[in-house]
């Protein structure tokens, strides 16, 4: 056999040199956006397989170039700092392992379009080409600019919330939250006992139709006009005039739809009632007259003694009843209003009427039928409660309406208007409380759930966290996307430490970010300054990981995504927010129950600052989401959040 020549012994050693696979890739979380690997860490993993024929064991040569506008390779970046060539060597591995390199925090830049390849070498023998590249860029889960000087967003800001009534009495239906017929009324009609000449009152009460809508606009307009007219008396614009009518309790409420409740967190219009007919009917049933009203109702809870004018907490009540006609065979109709209440430390005052102008009416809700066309004038009537309790009362109320006619002195009728709500929803009753120590006593009606707006102007970096955290935590906590509430841990908690005392937030902070928690600061550029550590759900809230009887309760901060804030390197002015995978190398599993961040130290302090707001006077439990404008147009963890400016 002829010896092998050198060009067979190129050939053998050719076949026996270790290859780079085809499809390198960078991470984590290694996934791809087209055909640019998404890196969410500024450490950035490069890694691609290796093959040997002989099967020996292989490590990889990993080289990375910035690139030109085309995508085309620029400029080589020096990966290992003090080596001679620039790039990173992987160990070795087993024959078809994927090697890889982590590159060390602050050589490559976020925001920046790498490519890098790769090249093998089995301890004696070089692969003679690279690999193809691959295009990595380390993008944030959100991007954001430094703190703007000045925003218009008001942190504070509500909306109005319409409701579903749980309890509007038996004469009328209830609906569940979409809307649908939840119970059938199951009164038609309520009749009162007959009188010495066998006759009686009954009353009807039908919900709002387009009739009634059509004359509550009517109404409105009258309401308009006479207010412009008094402005006018006065010297004044008509622009000038009283944006609500005097006699209106709840400024908002008067121009309001027909047909529908809504409140806030001190104030409730009740615009569902309907209609209510009164049938005066002789021995043998027939009708000798009939009489028609509409009804509203208002409740104002005040948040504090001084909020009312009085030296206790203190909610109001009204109802508004209108007549649309009214038989002159009544000769007069006479309507009583019933308040009822479970309080035990209340004052309830007398009802106090007046008509649609605010002037005074007498001690009751008369209209005498002589003959003049109608349409009749409203009376409003209304009642003070004051509370002078201890601690805290959730008050439950009740409403009726009793008429009765001139024709008759003993016929009387009686319509139920139910209550505040069924016990497990309550949403029309009162809580009174002198808990807050920053704030006299006051009262809420705590059915409703607040909003934090968080000023994602003034602090985007906290803001930007905090919606990542809203997207990915299995509960969503605080996001009205999800309408996922969080419940705030209030002075008046019932949960002990272990040595007896009231968990407070600094406990369940300790928890999460506290000395105990191994927290340390990830390396950022000198331009974020300052951090702390802010943790996601709040320590203020029942949410928070460190929280005892939370649903997102850990043993440790550890258990918890972990960010950090760094300086975006595309050129811009911008920041990010990124994984930390010091200790959870691929980042944030997205399926962590808390999360923790290293946020600049003024946004983390300044955030939350002033929650929450005195007037909604929030205990242990209450419901509240947090809403975070300058990231909600995002809907996904995919793609990097972007900013935007609110005003």
């Amino acid at each position: 056999m002829a010896a092998a020549g050198p060009e067979d012994l190129a050939a053998v050693a050719a076949s026996a040199r270790p290859v780079s696979g085809t499809t390198p890739s960078a991470g984590p979380k290694f996934s791809k956006a087209g055909t640019v690997w998404r890196v969410i860490t500024p450490q950035v993993v490069l890694r691609n397989t290796v093959t040997d024929a002989d099967g020996d064991t292989a490590n990889l040569t990993f080289q990375v170039y910035t690139t030109n506008a085309d995508g085309t390779p620029k400029t080589q970046v020096d990966l290992d700092g003090s080596g001679q060539y620039g790039v990173l060597v992987s160990p070795y591995v087993a024959s078809g392992g994927t090697a890889k390199v982590t590159v060390p925090y602050g050589i490559l830049k976020p925001g920046v379009l790498y490519k890098f390849r790769t090249s093998a070498f089995d301890g004696s023998l070089y692969e003679t080409s690279w690999s193809p590249w691959a295009d990595f860029r380390i993008e944030p889960y959100v991007k954001f600019p430094a703190p703007q000087t000045s925003s218009t967003i008001d942190k504070t800001a509500q909306e109005i919330d319409e409701f579903t009534r749980t309890d509007p009495g038996p004469a009328l239906p209830t609906f569940d939250t979409n809307g649908a017929v939840k119970r059938e009324a199951t009164q038609e009609r309520t009749c009162g006992k007959q009188d010495a000449q066998g006759r009686k009152l009954c009353i009807e009460l039908s919900p709002p139709s387009a009739a009634s809508e059509a004359r509550a606009k009517k109404r409105v307009e009258a309401l308009r006009k006479a207010e412009a007219a008094k402005a006018r008396k006065a010297g004044k614009s008509p622009a000038e005039a009283a944006v609500a009518p005097a006699v209106e309790l709840v400024d908002w409420c008067w121009d309001k739809p027909v047909g529908k409740n809504y409140m806030t967190r001190t104030e409730a219009c009740l615009k569902n009632i309907g209609a209510g007919t009164l049938v005066f009917i002789d021995a043998d049933d027939k009708q000798i007259g009939l009489a028609e009203f509409d009804f509203e109702q208002r409740i104002k809870a005040y948040p504090n003694k001084g909020a009312s004018g009085s030296n206790f907490a203190e909610f109001d009540q009204q109802i508004a009843i209108m007549p649309v006609s009214i038989d002159q065979a009544l000769k007069g109709v006479t309507m009583k209003w019933n308040v009822g209440s479970t309080c035990q430390s209340c004052v309830t005052s007398n009802v106090k009427w007046t008509d649609g102008q605010n002037n005074n009416a007498g001690s009751t809700a008369y209209w005498d039928v002589d003959g003049s066309s109608p349409p009749y004038a409203d009376r409003w009537g209304r009642v003070t409660t004051q509370w002078n309790g201890t601690g805290k009362e959730t008050i439950g109320l009740g409403w009726s309406v009793t008429a009765t006619v001139d024709a008759s002195s003993t016929a009387i009728a009686t319509a139920n208007f139910g209550t505040s709500g069924i016990d497990e929803v309550k949403e029309l009753a009162p809580r009174c409380d002198d808990w807050l120590a920053s704030s006299a006593p006051g009262c809420v009606l705590p059915y409703f759930k607040p909003t934090w707006t968080l000023d994602t102007n003034l602090y985007p970096a906290a803001g930007g966290y905090y919606w990542y955290m809203q997207q990915v935590m299995p509960d969503h906590a605080g996001s009205k996307r999800w309408d996922s509430l969080m419940h705030y841990l209030g002075p008046d908690t019932l949960v002990k430490t272990s040595s007896g005392g009231t968990w407070t937030s600094d406990n369940s902070r300790n928890v999460v970010c506290g000395t105990n928690s191994s927290w340390s600061v990830h390396p950022s550029d000198a331009s974020v300054g300052s951090v702390d550590c802010d943790e996601y759900a709040m320590a203020s809230t029942h949410e928070s990981g460190g929280y005892p009887k939370s649903v997102n309760l850990v043993t440790s901060g550890t258990k918890c995504a972990q960010l950090f804030t760094d300086k975006m390197g595309d050129g811009s002015a911008n920041f990010g927010l990124h994984a930390d995978t010091r200790t959870a190398t691929n980042g944030p599993s997205g399926t962590e129950r808390c999360g923790r961040a290293a946020i600049p130290s003024e946004q983390n302090q300044k955030a939350f600052s002033g929650f929450p707001a005195p007037t909604w006077r929030m205990l242990d439990g209450d419901g509240f989401f947090v809403t975070l404008p300058g990231f909600e147009h995002c809907t996904s963890t995919a793609t990097t959040c972007t900013w935007r400016k609110i005003g």
